[in-house]
């Protein structure tokens, strides 16, 4: 039973469809991820590994995290620039044996940081699916430049194509900073009529949507409603965001 439990907003239990929270574990050790989730795992649906931090430590830490995020009900998976670097090395196979191996039951499917023609990237969504994982795939460039080439409707046609070739989930790129990049300007505010021209055109309850800071959250939380799925969120800020989803914090209190 949680404190105060007679002025909570319910949210609704895991597994959960909607007001999906992914949190970007860049690189916590066995005992601070384990003591995170047993106060705050409740409010996390996927732990993303970060980019390529797996290959630093110990495979055995790495397992071991992965299990413990599983005893959760959390879903982990490994983050987008690990399948680059093993795409671009010929090393697919080699990569979804040791994904198995280590217990993760998703994987992300990028091509962020390197150069993969889009119908490379959906045969790799329909590999990884065919080999039993859950796919969340990401549309977006990471360099800023590259990324303003995609136009707003080559980005719902990859987002479509991609939902169609076996992904549960489209997270829309904005990096760990949240800046100049993807819906988000140079200071970091929402592009509120890219956005809006996105949910026209696409199912929204199948995007996440990366918004690693707080202003960026309380924005979706207040346009959307709070079961919006959010991404990219620091690990420090999981109270921080189910708070403000559950209308806990003066930004959203009384207006959700």
């Amino acid at each position: 039973m949680k404190s105060f439990e007679f002025l909570s907003k319910k949210r609704p239990e895991k597994p959960r469809d909607c007001g999906i929270t992914m949190v970007l574990d860049k690189g916590l050790g066995l005992e601070t991820a384990e003591s995170l989730m047993n106060i705050s795992g409740d409010y996390v649906d996927y732990l993303k590994f970060g980019w390529g931090t797996s290959i630093v430590h110990d495979r055995e830490i790495i397992k071991a995290k992965v299990e413990m995020y599983k005893s959760h009900k959390i879903t982990p998976y490994t983050g987008g620039t690990l399948f680059e670097l093993a795409y671009m090395n010929g090393k697919l196979d080699e990569f979804f044996d040791e994904a198995h191996d280590l217990g993760f039951p998703a994987i992300e499917i990028s091509d962020g940081s390197t150069n993969i023609s889009h119908e490379e990237k959906l045969k790799c969504i329909r590999m990884a699916k065919g080999e039993g994982f859950e796919v969340l795939s990401e549309v977006g460039k990471k360099d800023p430049n590259l990324d303003k080439e995609l136009t707003l409707d080559e980005r719902i046609r990859y987002m479509q194509e991609e939902l169609d070739a076996g992904s549960s989930l489209v997270i829309v790129e904005a990096r760990e900073g949240g800046k100049n990049i993807g819906i988000f300007d140079s200071t970091g505010n929402a592009k509120e009529d890219e956005i809006d021209y996105i949910l026209d055109n696409f199912d929204g309850s199948r995007i996440l949507w990366e918004a690693p800071n707080k202003d960026q959250q309380v924005f979706f939380i207040l346009k959307l409603g709070n079961t919006v799925n959010l991404g990219n969120i620091s690990s420090d800020d999981i109270t921080s965001l189910e708070t403000l989803r559950q209308g806990l914090r003066g930004d959203t209190l009384g207006k959700i």
